[in-house]
């Protein structure tokens, strides 16, 4: 074997074309003739933010920038310094697009209205918890970034009257986790793309195109810790769980648990509890999300166990729900406990 043969034995994928996330954004461009490029600007906006961030976090305790802020966000959560560092760079990363109109983060208690001009340019609202599961970083544990895309009704009149959709109007959806690697997994409605940042190369590759969650998994994450306050039908799943051989994983940032559940398969729940009745996750920043990946992977979401997420028609900006998603049988299993 020649040395440039080995060299490209070691390329990402090397038995096919590399293929890098603003390739693949052109080429799905090009399957829709009438196109303006926006969206593609906003999915390669994300796309910087999350390469800042991975950075960020590399560096986080030689920056001195891990540990509380001191302050509360609007959910009343402890604010990490990197929540708030994250937060600013999405801001603006997404401030940069002519296309985003609205952007709204879980931590801010308000929309941010970036641009109100009516110049026939279609625009879009980008939703997002910039660092899901931060208090994980005091411990290198894995953290995330969720985001959620929506178009713009200008004709909605106030900015939270036009975020206020139900999560099947979401137009694109995707989360960043930052864990051994910088993983990149995205829908805009057609499937499940996964991509990995190289930081050699400092480019998202592509490395599965249709990502599809396992039917089945013996896998169930959450929270225990709060089992003594579930319903009793969650209780009793988790009865049967145990005695059928289940594991239990549960790494505390739902990007991190929802990732490993989309690629080996089980079920990720975030039941009631008498202190939160109605769940602890926000719909429009994390439920919807997440929803709307599982169910392009061929999973399925619930908001409990009756209500398909994605069906929840919003209230408000911060609104909470239970979540229950992951393969389609082992949902299907807890639903039966739980109804």
């Amino acid at each position: 074997m020649s040395q440039a043969e080995s060299i490209a034995d070691r390329l990402p994928g090397a038995s096919q074309n590399v293929t890098s996330l603003q390739a693949h954004i052109l080429a799905e461009e090009r399957r829709h003739p009438h196109a303006s490029g926006t969206f593609s600007w906003i999915l390669s906006a994300l796309a910087l933010s999350a390469k800042t961030i991975a950075a960020l976090i590399r560096r986080a305790r030689l920056e001195d920038v891990l540990g509380s802020m001191g302050s509360e966000n609007v959910q009343g959560e402890e604010q990490q310094k990197l929540d708030v560092i994250s937060n600013e760079v999405l801001l603006r990363c997404l401030g940069q697009r002519s296309g985003v109109a609205i952007v709204a983060s879980e931590e801010d208690d308000e929309p941010t209205i970036l641009r109100t001009e009516t110049d026939g340019e279609r625009r879009y609202c980008v939703l997002f918890d910039p660092l899901d599961g931060s208090s994980n970083l005091d411990v290198a544990g894995g953290v995330g970034t969720i985001f959620s895309i929506l178009r713009h009704h200008p004709e909605a009149g106030s900015p939270e009257t036009s975020i206020l959709q139900a999560g099947t109007e979401q137009v694109a959806a995707g989360y960043i986790l930052y864990g051994s690697s910088t993983v990149l997994v995205v829908t805009t409605g057609n499937g499940v793309q996964m991509f990995v940042l190289d930081p050699a190369i400092g480019s998202f590759l592509l490395v599965e195109e249709e990502v599809r969650i396992p039917a089945r998994g013996e896998t169930y994450s959450l929270n225990e810790g709060n089992r003594p306050g579930f319903p009793q039908g969650w209780q009793d799943y988790l009865a049967w769980a145990q005695a059928n051989g289940y594991s239990g994983r549960y790494v505390g940032a739902m990007v991190a648990d929802v990732h490993r559940t989309l690629l080996k398969g089980g079920v990720f729940m975030y039941p009631p509890t008498g202190k939160t009745p109605d769940g602890k996750l926000r719909l429009m920043y994390e439920a919807n999300p997440m929803a709307m990946i599982v169910e392009q992977a061929g999973g399925k979401a619930f908001a409990g166990a009756a209500e398909r997420i994605l069906e929840v028609k919003p209230q408000t900006l911060h609104q909470r729900v239970p979540v229950l998603l992951g393969s389609v049988e082992e949902v299907d299993r807890v639903r039966e406990f739980v109804a």
